[in-house]
């Protein structure tokens, strides 16, 4: 079935009917409170599902510091020239407009024992439920030499936003042949194919603009997501200007000097005038401040996602540590429905339908050049378990290619009108 805007949103409507019931009172303080943290892919899906299907029968705040969000999905074809930073940005009036009360504050603490969420502006907010999905942080000292003073010299821009357009600046102020180094995460990460994606689009620019520069990755993984096709299409569209270099060869001992703009690749030392640094990754902060986490991740239930530490707080899309589901936006939006669905059965007494998750992973390589990996899953008592799936394949023509990509713009405008309600 080819995605797009009708269809991905079509896929939604059997996990979001309701059989609703009179709510259920919490601890005699009247309506049930949800309290979401974080309004990107999981949060935003969350709240505005368990607000518009609750019918009010649930109050729902959101908790989001940014009044404009910025997707990290399809923030590398910025990077490309495909798209502008407009394209990516979308606030939150759909979300009010349903009913969620939005809440641009960051939030600092949680306590579970007295169920508030602590904000920076002062005070705090109660909750029945927490949902919790605050997305990726750094680990420090992943990559000797970095750290988050340095991301304005050596960007990850893997938060997408104002990192975006500062690799993008200095993409553009590359001089005529010179090296865009890249220092890749290993895994588990954020979008798995996202640094493969960025490298297409960098060399997409470069083509264009600075066609004897040199692109040069450092990647501490043996193996990454559409290898085969990634390489096929670097060999077919972007020849001599890509070198990956894995653990084989020293991909995994590497270290950067911001000051010098080295990147030091198992002891050889290249200058580069643009180092994109994409550190080892881990759970948003809150979701370690909140106790939920093992150091890394968020261990959750497949059937709602409520955490192993906690079944009134629930932990979506990157942050958790689910099983097989790849940590991208179609996953957490995919994960809120669920738990949307779960959390509001359990405080309103309406239907809640068996857990299923799907995920699709889309790619550009170069222009109408796409790609796509996904899959089908459901919750197991151990975890979410992988039922079947699909890639694309090496050799596809250049119809089938354009269609994928094509499906791929009907997908983003489809997931971002289910978080938000309406581009605004």
């Amino acid at each position: 079935m080819k995605m797009n805007r009708r269809t991905f949103l079509g896929t939604t409507v059997a996990a979001s009917a309701t059989l609703s019931a009179p709510a259920v009172l919490a601890d005699g303080h009247g309506k049930p409170r949800v309290v979401v943290v974080g309004g990107g892919a999981g949060g935003a899906t969350a709240a505005r599902y368990i607000a518009k299907d609750s019918k009010g029968a649930i109050d729902v705040t959101l908790i989001e510091p940014t009044r404009t969000y910025y997707t990290c999905f399809f923030s590398n074809l910025y990077l490309g020239g495909f798209k502008d930073m407009d394209d990516l940005g979308h606030t939150y009036g759909g979300l009010a407009a349903n009913g969620v009360n939005v809440v641009h504050d960051w939030a600092v603490d949680v306590d579970r024992d007295a169920r508030t969420v602590s904000l920076a502006g002062g005070g705090s907010v109660g909750y029945d439920k927490l949902i919790l999905s605050p997305g990726i942080d750094f680990i420090d000292g992943a990559v000797p030499g970095w750290d988050l003073s340095t991301q304005n010299a050596m960007p990850h821009a893997y938060k997408a936003g104002s990192q975006t357009e500062l690799l993008k600046a200095q993409l553009k102020a590359m001089p005529q042949g010179g090296v865009f180094g890249m220092v890749a995460p290993p895994n588990p990460y954020r979008c798995p194919p996202g640094p493969y994606e960025r490298v297409s689009m960098v060399a997409h620019y470069l083509k264009a603009n600075n066609p004897t520069a040199k692109i040069l990755i450092a990647d501490p993984k043996p193996k990454f997501s559409k290898q085969g096709l990634f390489e096929e299409g670097w060999q077919k569209h972007y020849g001599g200007m890509i070198e990956r270099i894995g653990p084989d060869f020293g991909g995994d001992n590497v270290s950067v000097n911001a000051a010098d703009m080295t990147l030091d690749i198992d002891g050889e030392v290249t200058e580069v005038a643009v180092c994109n640094v994409i550190p080892a990754m881990k759970a948003g902060r809150i979701a370690d401040m909140a106790g939920v986490t093992d150091g890394n991740w968020a261990p959750v239930n497949a059937i709602d996602m409520s955490s192993k530490a906690d079944p009134d707080v629930h932990v979506l899309g990157d942050a958790s540590q689910q099983g097989d589901m790849p940590k991208s936006g179609f996953s957490a939006n995919s994960q809120a429905k669920v738990c949307a669905n779960a959390v509001r059965g359990a405080l309103t007494g309406s239907r809640v339908f068996p857990a299923k998750f799907s995920n699709t992973c889309w790619s550009l390589i170069d222009t109408n050049d796409g790609i796509k990996v996904g899959a089908t899953y459901e919750a197991t008592d151990e975890k979410i378990a992988k039922i079947d799936g699909f890639v694309s394949q090496t050799g596809e023509s250049a119809e089938v290619r354009q269609a994928t990509y094509e499906e791929s713009e009907g997908w983003y405008a489809g997931i971002t009108a289910d978080m938000f309600g309406a581009k605004a």
